[in-house]
């Protein structure tokens, strides 16, 4: 009875609460944050290298140097506020270089996305050792440096030294790719050769990404190559050509290398102003004229950014 009675006064154990518990950091947060450590290192080059000289180049862009009206020479920096924008936007001969080189933009973007997208349809058509081989050879023109690959060509363009201008004459014809009517033709030449590689691969990776079984039906359904190339693998890859094109388009309104050492060869074609690049950088580093140059900077990254929004959204709704 006493046992009975002890084990009745027994209280019952008091529930243990737990106290407040640091939640644990969920998986998609640390991926988040994997995912931002490894693309630090590009926006900091993004900032440093892009965003930073662009800030720069605006606030330059709303000063000009004055001659100091004392009688004793000298100058100084003064506010002007959109007086260079007004001049820049009123620039025959800054406008005119965009002109040429937008022109020239229509007819060589869409020849060298072409002949790319050409390459990529034949090396996907190519498997084992021969791809691989002709990958890597038509990419090694793209790893050579624009300056380099200027000079090679001025060489084979040579009317002295240069193969072609001999080929040319054994043929009868007198060739100069350094006359008005060729210099054009001459560049053209030598951005096709140096792109068609890196936008080659772009296009090719893309190819590699469709799926083969829909090959397969397509052939069992009686579609050759051309039919096959034609409805199933060029639409497969019409956002990769969208991207070649916008890159193309950034490339080409900011072409400065080509025409710059083509000037050495032919000074009376290729001006200083030959290209809007071109322009800017005789404006700030032999005229001195930073501020101008500046404004003009930030007048061709607005073009350009527009030109490549324009081109986006028109390719992309007939992609859609």
């Amino acid at each position: 009875m006493a046992l009975a009675a002890s084990k009745e006064k027994v209280p019952p154990p008091t529930p243990i609460t737990p106290g407040p518990r640091r939640p644990a950091m969920g998986w998609r947060r640390l991926s988040g944050l994997k995912g931002f450590g490894f693309t630090a290192p590009f926006f900091a080059g993004f900032i440093l290298v892009f965003l930073a000289p662009f800030v720069y180049a605006l606030v330059q862009a709303f000063f000009a140097v004055r001659r100091s009206g004392n009688g004793l020479g000298g100058s100084f920096l003064s506010f002007v506020g959109l007086e260079n924008f007004a001049r820049g936007f009123m620039d025959e001969q800054f406008w005119s270089s965009m002109a040429r080189v937008g022109t020239f933009a229509l007819i060589q973007i869409p020849i060298m996305l072409c002949l790319s997208l050409l390459m990529a349809l034949l090396l996907d058509m190519l498997a084992g050792k021969s791809a691989r081989f002709f990958r890597v050879g038509l990419l090694v023109p793209y790893m050579i440096p624009a300056i380099v690959a200027t000079l090679v060509w001025l060489y084979l363009y040579s009317p002295r030294l240069g193969p072609l201008t001999k080929a040319g004459e054994a043929l009868g014809a007198n060739i100069n790719f350094f006359s008005p009517e060729l210099l054009w033709v001459s560049i053209g030449n030598l951005l096709t050769w140096a792109g068609i590689g890196y936008n080659m691969l772009i296009l090719y990776g893309a190819l590699r990404s469709v799926p083969r079984d829909l090959f397969e039906a397509a052939r069992l359904d009686g579609a050759g190559e051309l039919r096959i190339a034609w409805s199933i693998k060029i639409p497969y890859v019409r956002s990769s050509l969208v991207l070649t094109g916008m890159l193309s388009i950034i490339h080409m309104l900011q072409i400065f290398a080509e025409p710059l050492v083509f000037r050495v060869s032919s000074p009376e074609t290729v001006t200083a102003s030959f290209t809007p690049i071109m322009m800017i950088y005789n404006l700030a580093f032999t005229e001195g004229n930073y501020q101008y140059a500046a404004a003009l900077s930030v007048i061709l990254a607005l073009v350009v950014g527009a030109s490549s929004a324009i081109f986006y959204r028109l390719t992309n709704r007939r992609s859609a």
